[in-house]
């Protein structure tokens, strides 16, 4: 374990609204001086989603936009092209507001069950589909993401790269509740054992840095994900049910980190800060923590990504994620 903390007090998931990469770096870098993140804006169209983003990222495997979706191809077109020179776009802008920067750095990506759920095959079926096909998008997956933490390490020295992986169809892919393409079927839930070993074959890509894995679905798998590796779990507060509190004492015990989300992902009035965390705070009364552990254990997020969001709210609610955690560490009971 580092001396140095692994991570800030609050951050946000990732997505940012609008088209501009400079002022997505400045909020990025502005709002959260102690733990800023490599935005995504899925705004720009195709190739700056989640999914294309991440797409471009892959080794030896490319994808272009269908109709349907993403679709696995030959070679890399415009597509993937535009892709990678977003993402270089993105790069550039972070690495200027990033100068001398020391501490920890945030970089998404979507976990390889989310892309295999996502991604067709030549014949219009997801990865899910083919078992074979899963290893092989994971594997291009693993490269891909190393060479990406690699650039950013060398563009950002001073950083300590988290990385987080987008992981909101783990749970359909775990129930097998992934539709096929005609609609009218799932595709069969895929064994856990696999699943936990693909994300620990996947995580493995950090080389000791810590990895969090997001999901803003119900029923987070955080018993799996924290025995596949995952030093935090970054979740929508709003969907956890009591049903979910040994599994999150188990978690917090265990060294977990929780990436809590209090504030709504789309323009709403904001509550004060304090009331955005009560929530956190009841949780951590009911489990019967040592309210000392709470800044220790929760980074503060908004609940989802902002890209829905209006640009003069997503500064307001990155903000507030600032004011919540500091009312979180300052009044913990």
């Amino acid at each position: 374990m580092n001396a140095t903390p692994s991570f800030g007090p609050a951050t946000a998931v990732g997505s940012l609204p609008g088209t501009d990469a400079r002022e997505a770096a400045k909020t990025a870098t502005g709002s959260f001086e102690d733990f800023p993140f490599l935005p995504e804006l899925p705004a720009r169209g195709p190739g700056a989603d989640m999914i294309g983003r991440t797409a471009g990222l892959l080794v030896e495997l490319y994808a272009r936009v269908e109709p349907s979706g993403w679709r696995l191809g030959d070679r890399p077109g415009r597509d993937t092209r535009r892709a990678r020179s977003w993402l270089g776009e993105d790069l550039d802008a972070l690495e200027e507001f990033t100068q001398e920067y020391t501490g920890p750095l945030k970089v998404q990506a979507v976990g390889p069950w989310t892309l295999a759920a996502a991604l067709e095959l030549r014949n219009g079926e997801s990865v899910l589909s083919d078992p074979g096909a899963c290893r092989d998008l994971a594997a291009s997956l693993a490269e891909g993401l190393r060479l990406h933490l690699a650039e950013m390490r060398r563009r950002i020295p001073g950083a300590r790269l988290v990385l987080q992986l987008d992981e909101p169809s783990l749970t359909a892919v775990l129930r097998g509740q992934v539709k096929t393409a005609s609609g009218y079927r799932t595709h069969r839930a895929v064994d856990r054992q696999v699943v936990e070993s693909t994300l620990r074959d996947v995580f493995g890509v950090q080389a000791g840095g810590p990895v969090v894995v997001h999901s803003c679905a119900p029923d987070v798998p955080f018993a799996l994900l924290r025995r596949a590796g995952a030093a935090a779990v970054s979740f929508d507060f709003s969907l956890l049910t009591e049903r979910d509190d040994d599994v999150i004492g188990e978690a917090v015990e265990a060294g977990t980190r929780l990436f809590a989300g209090v504030v709504p992902g789309t323009d709403t009035a904001l509550s004060d800060p304090a009331g955005s965390v009560m929530g956190v705070r009841t949780l951590w009364r009911r489990l019967g923590l040592r309210p000392g552990l709470l800044a220790e254990s929760v980074t503060v997020t908004p609940a989802c990504g902002l890209a829905g969001a209006s640009p003069a709210y997503a500064r307001e609610a990155l903000a507030h994620c600032v004011r919540a955690a500091r009312s979180l560490a300052d009044n913990p009971e």
